[in-house]
This record gives C-alpha cells, sequence and structure tokens, in this order.
C-alpha cells in the first residue's frame, strides 16, 4: 500500500512538473517570435518577481486571495461537488464587507474587521449554498446552478456599485474607501502584502485537518469518493451536497473580504474578476490537497508578477501569463500527464 501511494504520488509530481515545463516552453517560444528583445523579456518575465522587493511582496500579496479560492474549489471537489460560482462568490464577499466597515466608520478595527469577513462568508455560503439545496431538493446540476447564480450576482453588485454606492469624488467606478483602523497590517512594504497572508496559510492548514481528520470531513471525502456506497453506509448524503457548497462560498466570500481590507480598501467594479476561475486551476494543480493549495496559489501568482514585470520593462504584453496559465489549466484538467507514467508502468509490468 505505501508502495502504491509512493509510485502515485511520483507520478503525479512528475507529470505537473512536465506540465509546468511546457507551459513555460510555450512562453519562451513566444517571447522569441513576438520580441524584439528576447533575452531581457525572458529575464524578467522568469527573474523580474525576485528583482525588488515591491514586485516579490505583490505577488506574494496576489496569491492570498488565489489560496482561499482554491480551498473553496478543492473543498468542493473533494466532496463530488462542483462550484463554477466563485466570481460571483468572491465579488459579493467584497462588496458586503465594504458596505459592513462603511456603516460603522467608528468602531473599533478588531470588531468592524470581524464583523465585515463574517459577512463576507455568509454572503459567499448563501450563495453556493444555493445551488447546493437546489441539487438535494430538485437534483438541479451544480455545474450550470452555480454558474447561473454567480452571473446574475455579478450583475447586481455591478449596479450596486456603480450606482447607489458609486462614491461620487472619484473618477473610478467604486465605493468610498473604507476607515484607516479597518486596513490590514502592511508587514513588507512598500508593497501591498498584508498579514492576511499567513491567516491564509494557517487556514490551509486547518483545512487539511478538517478534511483528514474530523468526522464532517471524513463523511465529505466518502461522499466525494462514491455517493452510492456512502448513502448505503448510512451517510446522509443529502446534506453533503450542501454543505460543501456552503463551505466552497465561504472560502471565496472570504477572499473577497480580505482582498478588500488588504489590497484595494474600497469595491471597485470588478475587484475580484479572475479569482474564482483562478482558483478553479489552482485547486487542479494542488489535486484537491488544502496544502498543496498555498504552492500553487504562489505559482499562479508568480506568473502574473512575472508577465507584469516583462511588461514593464520589455516589449512583451500581459497575456503572456494568460496563456501559461491556459496550458496548465488545460493539461491539469486533461490529465494526460499525469497518467502517462502509470500507464508506462502497468505496460512494463
Amino acid at each position: 500500500m505505501a508502495k502504491q501511494k509512493t509510485t502515485k504520488l511520483l507520478s503525479t509530481v512528475t507529470g505537473l512538473i512536465l506540465t509546468i515545463a511546457i507551459s513555460f516552453a510555450i512562453v519562451i517560444f513566444l517571447i522569441l517570435i513576438l520580441s524584439d528583445e528576447p533575452q531581457k523579456a525572458i529575464y524578467y518575465f522568469f527573474i523580474g518577481p525576485f528583482t525588488k522587493a515591491y514586485y516579490l511582496g505583490n505577488m506574494l500579496n496576489q496569491s492570498i486571495g488565489l489560496m482561499f479560492t482554491g480551498l473553496g474549489i478543492a473543498v468542493a471537489f473533494k466532496s463530488s461537488t462542483f462550484n463554477l460560482g466563485g466570481e460571483g462568490q468572491a465579488y459579493s464577499g467584497a462588496l458586503v464587507s465594504t458596505v459592513i466597515l462603511l456603516a460603522m466608520p467608528h468602531m473599533p478595527g478588531i470588531v468592524g474587521g470581524t464583523a465585515a469577513l463574517v459577512g463576507a462568508i455568509a454572503v459567499g455560503a448563501v450563495i453556493a449554498g444555493l445551488s447546493g439545496f437546489f441539487r438535494m431538493r430538485w437534483g438541479t446540476d451544480q455545474l450550470i446552478s452555480s454558474f447561473l447564480v454567480s452571473s446574475a450576482v455579478i450583475l447586481i453588485v455591478n449596479y450596486l456599485v456603480t450606482g447607489p454606492l458609486d462614491d461620487p469624488t472619484n473618477s473610478m467606478l467604486t465605493t468610498p474607501s473604507i476607515a484607516q483602523q479597518y486596513r490590514l497590517l502592511l508587514i513588507f512594504k512598500p508593497s501591498k502584502l498584508d498579514i492576511s497572508i499567513v491567516f491564509a496559510a494557517l487556514t490551509a492548514v486547518a483545512t487539511y485537518f478538517f478534511m483528514q481528520r474530523s468526522h464532517w470531513g471524513y463523511e465529505m471525502r466518502m461522499c466525494g469518493i462514491n455517493r452510492e456506497f456512502a448513502k448505503y453506509a448510512g451517510i446522509n448524503v443529502g446534506k453533503y451536497l450542501l454543505i460543501p457548497m456552503a463551505i466552497s462560498g465561504g472560502f471565496h466570500g472570504l477572499a473577497g473580504g480580505v482582498v478588500v481590507m488588504g489590497t484595494q480598501y474600497r469595491c471597485l467594479k470588478g475587484v475580484t474578476a479572475g479569482l474564482g476561475w483562478n482558483g478553479i486551476a489552482v485547486a487542479l494543480i494542488a489535486k484537491n490537497n488544502p496544502i498543496a493549495v498555498i504552492p500553487a496559489a504562489l505559482f499562479f501568482a508568480y506568473l502574473d508578477a512575472g508577465a507584469r514585470a516583462a511588461m514593464l520593462h520589455a516589449d512583451v504584453t500581459f497575456e503572456l501569463a494568460k496563456i501559461a496559465q491556459a496550458v496548465i489549466f488545460f493539461l491539469v484538467t486533461a490529465q494526460a500527464l499525469y497518467g502517462l507514467f502509470d500507464s508506462k508502468r502497468k505496460v512494463a509490468k
């Protein structure tokens, strides 16, 4: 059994390394054919995020939201539930946390901040939980319902940000700024990196122990492996169509709240754009392991930071990172490279 686990882990790691190598090779190829100064562009794409404290800190800061959304997707996928509504859940979490903080401008930071994050978690959990409830009650497809509900929520939040909650003194489409006492402590100036990166890492560890060591986590994993078997074993499978979705949505809402309190200090239109979809890729790279979500989120943030550095110092565009992310997303989802090594071993035997 131990040997099988080691072999499976080895094939997974090898497949992941090949996936990353292929994506980087494609990026290098595109730079070579599109850039007039390819050596400079390649240098800043791969080394640029580490050349200045500002770049490095902002890269780490960008990974925070991805850790939370990656955890949300990992919990859902591990339970065989599917959440495609992360964009709307994170966006609504950002708005609700902003509204709560704006409504309490003179409250102590710990009180108002806690209320805002709880509100963000709650709204994300409710929005995602709706899809779980629809599946439990009427057998509605969660992929479709979560995506459609999220799309509607995004439009509603856009209307509120650009309409009733718009700041007339600001030329951007945004709400007013939150009070100073609600802004999370910066720990790596002059970058935007804040203390929530520690909270995100601890949350990943706690989520791992919850999924692996708790009674609820065990039942969720059993439902994810075989729902029929779990049902015959006496597990209430119905509630595990709802609970994982609510937890997933709560993580997404939390991501939105942290973005507001730690980075933007207001809810801009589209402030969390990309967090939901990139969270899916992060979870897939991590193979739905909460601990592995941490390096996966850091890697995705590194791709973005490298593209930004190359764009600033060379003649390439930011879309290079998106191409690399798309290649990784495709290869990880296809599972082609992960199964290749297992099949070779089976043939050899």
